[in-house]
């Protein structure tokens, strides 16, 4: 049985098989779970649906957050798209489209799935919706890299922190990217040692990264910060693909994340005292906001 506490005990276990991740966690979760590989399957795929349909909802409303803060993004950059004046091209700006959606949709109270949080919701869907869209890849596929990114997230979670409160953002939008990093390298048929870069790559790129909510809401700068981590993940997918490794191994990039963590000041990790929360502005504008409501 997996313990889930090693990217590289699943990544060697997938090579002894001779199989992709996701196909030895799905089974190996189905009989930790007591269900059909099926049954399971039809779970994933339920989440699957959920995330593309907080995209499309995200992408249909010009709709504020209750506070105020947040809202219509998504719209702007799809609009700018269809103008031609997108700097990174059709795949980048949809991608961006897609992980904006979703935040907002999340700000919004709309349905989205966590992954691994709500905070980072945005990340994953971002990059397998439009991983799949432009190489036209089975929904089939999609859903079992899914597991993949399962995995990388428990191993995180166990060996480290998926919480912004415990880590800061790197534990939330990091692990994201990691997350939807090895997924869409298993999805464009990279071997499980790509895998294991890619979440190495994703995660050490943003090390540190603190968590400073604006007036402890969702919304600034976590939504922006779920296109960053997209745009993380796709550089990291790209570099791994190419057979780019990471001289440190992924195990050892979660921990060193965990210990950052750990040492991180306390303002900085989900208390809208620090950091960008605790700006000149963001004081002003929370304020503001709290007396309207």
């Amino acid at each position: 049985m997996l313990t889930y506490k090693s990217i590289k005990e699943i990544a060697d276990a997938a090579v002894k098989e001779q199989k992709n991740i996701s196909d030895i966690v799905i089974v190996e979760q189905a009989m930790r779970l007591n269900c059909s590989v099926e049954e399971l399957y039809e779970k994933m795929a339920y989440n699957f649906k959920i995330m593309k349909e907080s995209v499309e909802e995200g992408l249909s409303s010009l709709k504020k957050s209750i506070s105020g803060l947040s809202g219509g993004d998504a719209v702007k950059l799809k609009k700018q798209l269809e103008s031609g004046l997108s700097i990174g091209g059709s795949f980048f700006n949809k991608m961006l489209q897609k992980a904006i959606a979703v935040s907002e949709n999340n700000a919004r109270m709309g349905r989205i799935v966590a992954a691994p949080t709500a905070g980072s919701c945005g990340i994953i869907p971002a990059i397998l919706i439009t991983v799949s869209e432009e190489y036209n890849i089975p929904e089939e596929k999609v859903v079992m890299s899914l597991f993949t990114s399962a995995a990388i997230g428990m191993v995180i979670a166990n060996r480290a922190s998926i919480s912004g409160a415990e880590g800061g953002c790197q534990a939330e939008c990091g692990s994201a990217s990691a997350m939807a990093a090895s997924a869409a390298v298993e999805l464009m048929g990279g071997t499980p040692l790509m895998v294991s870069n890619a979440c190495a790559i994703a995660l050490k790129s943003v090390l540190g990264l603190v968590c400073d909510p604006v007036g402890g809401l969702v919304e600034i700068p976590c939504i922006k910060r779920n296109a960053a981590g997209a745009a993380n993940a796709l550089a990291a997918a790209e570099m791994a693909l190419a057979g780019i490794e990471s001289i440190i191994p992924a195990d050892e990039v979660i921990d060193a994340m965990d210990s950052i963590g750990n040492i991180m000041p306390w303002v900085l990790k989900e208390t809208a005292e620090g950091g960008l929360a605790a700006t000149p502005t963001a004081r002003k504008l929370f304020k503001n906001k709290c007396c309207s409501w």
